[in-house]
């Protein structure tokens, strides 16, 4: 079953409250963390994000609106797609995130099959690429 762990941080300031010695010590937590998910194959890709960004909205997409978005409670800074074999085993991975204890939230995600909205399959990337 995919699923997504999404990432969302409250606030940078724990971040830059750390020396260089501790932010090497926690990317070094991170890598070994990701490291081990991908060496068991439950992980298929993840990456951070960066803090700026864009929101498009309305009937036409506009407006667009440029980030940080000081409206947001929570950014999300990055994300891990997992393979796994349930809801269960995708929130026992999350509980594992070493930023957890810094008031970092992740938020954990089942990847649909259809559309929830709209009832309806969405296409695959190899279905629209042999569409064209």
């Amino acid at each position: 079953m995919p699923c997504l762990l999404i990432f969302r941080e409250p606030s940078p300031q724990p971040y830059a409250q750390m020396s260089a010695e501790q932010r090497e010590q926690l990317m070094g937590r991170w890598n070994a963390w990701y490291d081990g998910l991908a060496a068991a194959g439950k992980v298929e890709h993840g990456h951070p994000l960066e803090p700026t960004g864009r929101i498009v909205s309305g009937g036409r997409g506009q407006p667009v609106v440029d980030g940080p978005f000081a409206e947001a409670k929570e950014a999300i800074g990055g994300y891990f797609f997992l393979n796994v074999s349930g809801l269960e085993e995708a929130t026992e991975i999350a509980r594992g995130c070493p930023s957890l204890e810094l008031g970092l939230v992740v938020e954990v995600r089942p990847i649909a099959a259809t559309c929830p909205r709209l009832g309806l399959p969405g296409r695959s990337a190899q279905a629209a690429a042999q569409a064209y």
